[in-house]
């Protein structure tokens, strides 16, 4: 970014007419739009006060139009990448202070649910998952118009009802899921991805690191939970009852939604929830996490032949 010393200094080299150039520039940064709008909301700035600001009041006008028209994070041309300056008045001089904006603060955000809960994953197929790449006809009309419908309608902390999409392995379950995701992200409503067997796993080892109820609390919690190929574990009662138990429970009370994939029908992941490491079944446990999932999502059989399989 050019500094309004460097641009004082090109005016002032060899040329005659630097007042004329300098009254110029500063007339330009006070008619600014972002500058006007500061000047109108703060009239004990005087004279003297923008004079000796002149430098401040460039760089914030310079980097407002770059906030404006932003490039990415990873582009930003800003001093701080990331960060968006505020003007301010500072016993009686201009300055500036700089806060994250809104895409650091969300990249941030995401290092840190990344860095809590490792289960937690985007893939880049994921990631890039948009309905107007979602067939919406044949085998999987009816899944694809069940997920864009919740997109698009979803009221966390109003209504905590879900959808369950079961069926083969390979069929686009994920893909869907993630459409939605980056649907409700454009709706300013927050989400997670929490792959079951590998979320499971991490939270046995959780009590060890002292981490178990701080991971819990946050997949309770979240706006909207999308639990990925259940069933795919292997389930123990504490899995069952301590953990999803009570992740379900909790939504359940505050009526967040919690979407599911699973190659399992419902009777078919009630069974599976049945079994107990302690030997036998416990079919009345089972009966009580599935009563959760059955009376607060809907199903939905997504059909069609493995894409996986099929790729190139």
């Amino acid at each position: 970014m050019e500094s309004i010393q460097s641009s004082l200094k090109q005016f002032s080299t060899g040329n005659r007419n630097f007042q004329q150039r300098l009254q110029a520039l500063k007339e330009t940064v006070l008619q600014d739009q972002y500058v006007q709008q500061f000047l109108r909301e703060h009239e004990e700035v005087d004279d003297t006060m923008l004079e000796q600001g002149l430098p401040k009041l460039y760089e914030f006008q310079k980097e407002q139009h770059h906030c404006a028209h932003c490039p990415g994070l990873q582009a930003c041309p800003n001093m701080m990448k990331g960060f968006q300056p505020t003007l301010i008045v500072n016993r009686h001089f201009l300055d500036l202070q700089y806060n994250p904006c809104s895409i650091k603060i969300e990249v941030e955000r995401e290092k840190r649910k990344q860095s809590l809960i490792k289960s937690l994953y985007i893939p880049k197929e994921i990631l890039e998952a948009r309905f107007d790449n979602v067939e919406f006809d044949g085998e999987r009309s009816h899944a694809s118009n069940a997920a864009l419908n919740f997109a698009l309608t979803a009221k966390p902390g109003e209504d905590g009802h879900g959808l369950y999409f079961y069926g083969k392995f390979g069929v686009g379950k994920t893909y869907l899921m993630g459409a939605i995701v980056n649907d409700l992200k454009e709706r300013e409503i927050d989400s997670a991805i929490v792959y079951a067997p590998d979320f499971f796993r991490e939270m046995k080892y959780a009590i060890g690191d002292g981490t178990f109820q701080q991971k819990l609390d946050y997949v309770k919690s979240a706006a909207v939970l999308i639990l990925d190929d259940l069933g795919a574990e292997a389930i123990t009662s504490w899995t069952r009852d301590d953990v999803l138990g009570a992740i379900l429970q909790h939504r359940m009370m505050e009526k967040l939604p919690t979407l599911f994939t699973s190659n399992y029908d419902y009777d078919e992941l009630e069974k599976h929830l049945s079994y107990s490491d302690k030997g036998g079944t416990e079919e009345l446990k089972a009966k009580r996490v599935m009563e959760r999932i059955r009376h607060y999502t809907t199903p939905v059989f997504v059909e069609g032949k493995n894409r996986r399989a099929h790729r190139p």
